[in-house]
């Protein structure tokens, strides 16, 4: 339970100001971390750290690693102050867009830098070995099976793991090895960026949390198929002789799909998983809840029951829900992590059960302003009259349309007038972010996360992710001059008279 109240910028990453095409770890983040700090801001969310896929349109949610951090967001402005670039190497950065990241160039220019470092690092390794091989030591865990991972991979030209050599795909030890020696330059390749990446990473959390600003972090439920994870540990997940999915995830047909989200990654065997008193879970969030102040699990409801879906179906309109041992989980957790700072995103099809497990545990759910204004707004959950202190109220998440886009592309008619009788007044288009905001900073809840694109009353070609789409997400950028001196201004009026300091 979140006792403080206080209020935060929803804002990934990969979204900050650069000069390399992407959001990084560098001077751009400390910016954003100041600004939070001017404005009385308690916290600053985002959406996972792991790599990211070009297949799976570089969504932070499916990723080869659930321990590894995302080498895109390595700042080379760092990498230069460690003497691991030169000018030279940062000259030759193509002329990046500013408002989209452009992965593919990204990848391209950042990838080139890793290599240039990785040589500055061999022929000064003196200057740090002795981080690195701590780093090695504390992480010994992932970090080996992550960097074999990443080298087969690259390999076998990036083809997922079920289609490797029989032997490779099965973790055949006397097959393993030789392949150990002949990729260990790309497997030590992959441990210096993970070195990278989690040296940024502390320095970063260490400054926001002197700034008294609070990290809240995302956890998917699920995995991605094509990971070490499932390729190290294929006895928890449903798979067959040939260690293809037999069952996969997603959503029965919902409020962003008449179809479902088909979402493909393979389901837990829960049983096997209590055999090991949930071992692979414990370590989990024992990592995440090292990375972040406070974490928030995605699609919450997969604990209590999930969605299992044939793999041979093409939509997951024929799924059923199969319950998971969720008390028998929590309570072992628990016990690891006796004050648990989670937040269960508690989104889309939530029944009774999930509802109960909730309140049963008092982990704050979520509230989203852009679902309470339907027919049912006087006992809608959403709604800022309904809402409770043990919450988290957001005027709309990464996956929601922005508030104006939401006005402008999804309201009807009768969700305007409900809007504006609530609000007192008609509002105009450009007003409606701003009262959003409002009601959302007015909520009793003691938390409220705003996403930068409401605060900024920004439009539909803004938002971040449209579910059951694959290209095009993930890829809005904040310019750097829309965080002015009127904007600090107003979010830190705001975040005083309604008691959010």
């Amino acid at each position: 339970m979140i006792i403080k109240r206080g209020n935060g910028i929803l804002l990934h990453l990969t979204s900050l100001p650069s000069e390399y095409g992407i959001g990084d770890m560098g001077p751009g983040a400390y910016e954003f971390i100041d600004f939070l700090e001017e404005t009385k801001q308690s916290y600053w969310q985002m959406l996972p750290l792991n790599p990211t896929n070009p297949a799976m349109d570089n969504s932070p949610y499916s990723s080869v690693s659930m321990y590894a951090g995302n080498p895109l967001v390595i700042s080379p402005a760092l990498l230069l102050e460690n003497d691991l670039l030169t000018k030279s190497d940062l000259k030759a950065a193509p002329e990046f867009p500013a408002e989209r990241v452009s992965y593919d160039d990204v990848i391209k220019f950042k990838n080139s830098l890793f290599y240039k470092a990785f040589e500055r690092f061999n022929k000064n390794k003196k200057l740090f070995i002795s981080d690195f091989e701590h780093f090695i030591d504390k992480n010994e865990h992932w970090i080996e099976d992550f960097a074999f991972f990443r080298a087969l991979k690259s390999s076998f030209k990036e083809q997922s793991w079920g289609y490797w050599q029989q032997e490779v795909r099965d973790r055949k030890e006397s097959v393993l090895e030789p392949l150990k020696k002949k990729l260990r330059d790309r497997i030590e390749l992959e441990k210096f960026i993970q070195f990278m990446f989690y040296d940024q990473w502390r320095a970063l959390k260490k400054y926001c949390n002197d700034k008294g600003v609070q990290i809240i972090g995302d956890v998917p439920y699920y995995v991605s198929y094509d990971s070490v994870e499932v390729w190290k540990n294929p006895e928890i997940f449903k798979l067959d002789k040939k260690k293809m999915p037999e069952f996969v995830a997603g959503v029965p047909p919902d409020y962003f799909s008449d179809t479902g989200q088909l979402w493909g990654n393979p389901v837990f065997r829960w049983d096997v998983l209590k055999e090991t008193e949930y071992d692979w879970w414990i370590q989990r969030m024992k990592h995440n809840l090292s990375l972040f102040d406070i974490v928030r699990i995605d699609h919450f409801r997969g604990f209590v029951a999930f969605w299992e879906v044939p793999a041979s179906e093409k939509t997951a309109i024929h799924g059923e829900w199969v319950k998971a041992p969720v008390m028998d989980y929590f309570n072992t957790v628990l016990k690891h992590f006796p004050h648990l700072p989670i937040i269960a995103e508690d989104l889309g099809f939530i029944t009774p059960d999930v509802v109960e497990t909730i309140h049963h545990f008092g982990f704050p759910g979520m509230r989203v302003l852009s679902f309470a204004f339907d027919e049912n707004l006087p006992r809608n959950p959403d709604a800022p009259h309904n809402h409770i202190q043990n919450c988290i109220v957001y005027t709309g998440t990464h996956d929601n349309n922005t508030v104006k886009g939401w006005f402008k592309q999804e309201a009807n008619d009768k969700m305007k007038k409900s809007l504006f009788t609530y609000a007192g007044r008609t509002l105009k288009i450009d007003e409606v972010p701003t009262e959003f905001v409002r009601m959302a900073m007015k909520s009793v809840a003691n938390t409220c996360i705003i996403p930068m694109q409401d605060l900024l009353g920004l439009g539909h070609e803004t938002r971040m992710n449209r579910p059951a789409t694959s290209s095009g997400n993930w890829s809005w950028r904040l310019l750097p001059n829309k965080i002015n001196r009127s904007l600090k201004k107003r979010l830190t009026e705001l975040t005083e008279i309604y008691g959010r300091v």
